[in-house]
């Protein structure tokens, strides 16, 4: 969630760096509010409209970032786009999806797609002759003309909707790994589109409201838009400038590509410099120094899938928050209830995602499922609900914080925000300029939307009806029903704030309670569930800020729908067969048969997701909490409610104090990470970050402006580059292990030989 939380508008470089140190806030000016950027003074001397109600309406900072005037001929869909779009949309699909597998991985940068089209843009319109290729209504120009912004930031929305994971993958995976019932392909991937296409519908629906609205600026639409002017006029305007920055990207993305051979196959020590093991054969220092299986203390990495570039874009308030929620957890409880066999931590290991009986053996699920998808009540009589480790316990607990807290926090901090921007917004009665622009193109027709909406909610009624999802059909109804309520309100609030309600662990406790009134109680229906109701309005979310992007450029709307469509129909078939790729070649690893010795194959996320849907689907909350030990996870729903309520008191009476950078949904969401496999990450990750924000960006503005966002996007582009080659070279065809050597030990990669698994408080 932090990366939702991040205040984008703080990463836009709206004047230039004071060097003057008293001015200085080192965590609070990096939290601007939208309220921070109506005191910027425009920099923009042509665009001076402030007394024209069709431009007076918009934030400052649209005024000052966006171009009013469109040129109606710009080229927008062309082979180009397909080819390009369809390319870096593949790719990004292949690796995003793939790290829903991994303990680690780093996210495919949607920056690295904006340099790249830009660079093979211009170059194929530069170097292809004039020619039409093909015969009739089947040709096309070969060189269309000059690569423009419309059809660059159309590439964009495309990879920007199709290169990520589908939320199916909570389905298909559990379902191949722990149950061995792969879902059919055909239906696997109707069920993929169908769920975004509904989400997308959901979208449409809203656009009006939320991408016609003057009032709501959508802050990481914002921020691709800084990205994009200062991209296309370094090119145009200032060729010596652009040729440096582009040599340093491809010279980052060369160094990043061969070092991580190094971490990732040949040389895993590099993964986790383990200090405590290197000096210290006791088994608690052993513990307290892994980062592999242990509290991870003062221990570094240097592999980037540990790290990722989020230590240039993260504000530095929410590094503190996440560093202050994984020290606390890792190196203060982990240890505390490891050592002293704390919450049972003796009969249930603090670090491991399985579910026990209360005598410490394994639970027993299959048994416990009847052949018509119900539970063996006569059975759960006998071993009474699931045991989970005390880690597991609180990740819980601060899930539950978290999601009353991201509610709670949006209303108290930023709730006088959102009611001057709905007051504004009421009080508009003029058209804006670019709902002024846009509008001169056909709009998308209304059919349309209702196509996109019912083919694709039939098709998951009949996959239901099938028992294709093992859920009862009522909470298919229910689960559109609560989808299409959240969108408009939660839309509206990531609109203004950039902040992006995390809504999986309630709909999981809702789902719980809710099949009580009959039907199947697979655990895999619980995920289904979970998808519909989440994929559907994290993708209308997503979607609104890419139509919020083209409106901004003033790409025409069905331009717009063709982009989204098109970048959905590449990624699913993709995402389904990495999906099918790591089920089938990993499957012993998932599983936990085998043990990946650098502890990135560990599959934690469908462990997690498939003990879940044990526990509050197969036994259902009811029973879980009446046992003792699980009663304090529900007072997570009061902690998140009263938390930020004293911050804010506290706030409103020592302002200076800045404790409204002390976000409870940012500080709790990362509370509940899952340290079993790796720990190595937040501790290098804050050590650079610090670095960034209170060195590099507060002396070197100049340097850090031209060069930060670059050189973050070519390490993430080289990092996943370096992956792929691994995979197509070591495991496409068949699976090539490093040869072990002193910095590859398969007892233990990190050389941390004596780590216990049980508590060691008795040795």
């Amino acid at each position: 969630m932090a990366d939702h939380t991040s205040d984008v508008l703080a990463t836009i470089p709206y004047q230039n760096a004071s060097n003057e140190k008293e001015a200085f806030d080192y965590m609070g000016s990096e939290k601007k509010s939208l309220d921070d950027v109506e005191e910027i003074d425009s920099n923009n001397e042509d665009i001076d409209k402030d007394n024209d109600p069709a431009y007076n309406v918009f934030p400052q900072i649209v005024r000052e970032l966006v171009d009013f005037e469109d040129d109606p001929n710009m080229t927008v869909i062309t082979w180009r786009f397909f080819f390009l779009s369809g390319t870096l949309t593949a790719l990004g699909a292949w690796l995003t999806q793939m790290g829903f597998f991994r303990t680690t991985y780093v996210p495919y940068s949607i920056y690295f797609v904006q340099i790249a089209s830009l660079y093979f843009g211009r170059m194929l319109a530069s170097s292809l002759p004039q020619k039409r290729i093909g015969f009739g209504k089947f040709s096309f120009d070969l060189n269309p003309g000059p690569f423009s912004v419309k059809e660059h930031v159309t590439i964009v929305l495309a990879a920007n909707t199709g290169a990520t994971n589908n939320l199916g993958d909570y389905v298909l995976a559990p379902l191949q790994i722990f149950y061995d019932k792969p879902m059919n392909g055909w239906l696997a991937i109707l069920f993929m589109l169908s769920c975004v296409f509904v989400g997308f519908s959901f979208a449409s629906f809203a656009r009006a409201f939320l991408v016609e609205n003057p009032i709501t600026p959508f802050p990481l639409a914002l921020q691709q838009v800084a990205v994009f002017n200062a991209m296309r006029k370094s090119m145009e305007e200032d060729a010596a400038v652009a040729q440096k920055q582009m040599r340093v990207f491809w010279w980052s993305i060369l160094a990043f590509f061969l070092w991580e051979f190094l971490p990732e196959y040949a040389f895993p020590f590099l993964s986790s410099l383990a200090f405590l093991c290197w000096f210290s054969s006791n088994p608690k220092a052993q513990f307290l120094g892994s980062g592999l299986g242990g509290a991870g203390f003062l221990t570094l990495t240097l592999d980037w899938s540990n790290i990722g570039s989020q230590c240039i874009y993260y504000p530095y308030w929410t590094q503190v928050n996440i560093f202050a929620a994984c020290a606390i957890s890792a190196w203060i409880l982990v240890p505390a209830a490891f050592f002293t066999n704390a919450w049972d931590s003796a009969l249930y290991p603090i670090q491991t995602q399985t579910l026990y009986l209360k005598n410490g053996s394994d639970y027993p699920t299959s048994a416990l499922l009847t052949a018509d998808n119900h539970l063996n009540e006569t059975l759960f009589e006998q071993v009474g609900p699931p045991m989970m480790s005390a880690q597991l316990r609180w990740n819980y607990f601060f899930a539950y914080v978290a999601y009353m807290g991201s509610f709670v926090s949006c209303a108290l901090f930023q709730g006088p925000m959102l009611l001057k921007t709905f007051k504004s917004y009421r009080q508009v009665k003029t058209t804006d300029k670019l709902t002024e622009i846009i509008r001169r193109y056909p709009p998308v027709p209304l059919w349309w939307n209702l196509v996109l909406f019912i083919i694709p909610v039939i098709i998951l009624i009949i996959l239901t009806a099938k028992g294709v999802l093992y859920m009862p059909i009522y909470m298919l109804f229910i689960g559109l029903a609560i989808g299409a309520i959240i969108v408009l309100p939660m839309a509206y609030i990531y609109s203004v704030s950039g902040y992006q309600m995390a809504v999986g662990y309630f709909n999981e406790l809702f789902y719980g309670y809710a099949i009580n009134a009959g039907g199947s109680r697979h655990p895999v229906g619980s995920l289904s569930y979970r998808v519909i109701s989440g994929q559907c309005w994290y993708e209308a979310q997503s979607m609104l800020a890419d139509m919020k992007l083209g409106h901004y450029f003033h790409v025409p709307p069905r331009k717009v729908l063709l982009a989204q469509v098109w970048g959905i129909c590449v990624g699913v078939p993709v995402n389904y067969a990495t999906i099918l790729w790591v089920c089938k070649t990993k499957g012993d690893i998932l599983t936990g048969a085998v043990t990946d010795p650098n502890r990135q194959w560990t599959g934690q996320t469908v462990i997690s997701l498939n003990n879940q849907s044990i526990s509050f689907a197969l036994v259902g909350p009811k029973r879980l909490f009446a046992d003792a030990i699980y009663t304090p996870m529900l007072y997570g729903f009061l902690v998140g409610a009263l938390a930020p309520m004293i911050l804010y008191l506290l706030h409103r009476r020592w302002p200076r104090a800045r404790f409204d950078l002390w976000s409870v949904p940012v500080f709790s969401d990362s509370f509940e990470n899952y340290w079993g496999n790796i720990s190595v990450s937040f501790f290098t990750l804050f050590i650079l970050g610090s670095i960034n924000h209170l060195w590099v960006k507060r002396y070197h503005f100049v340097f850090w402006k031209k060069y930060a966002y670059l050189w973050g996007a070519a390490a993430d582009t080289g990092y996943n580059f370096s992956l792929l080659i691994i995979f197509i070279a070591f495991s496409a065809v068949k699976t090539i292990p490093m040869a072990p050597w002193w910095g590859n030990n398969p007892e233990s990669v990190e050389r941390c030989f004596h780590v216990p698994t049980q508590g060691v408080a008795s040795s």
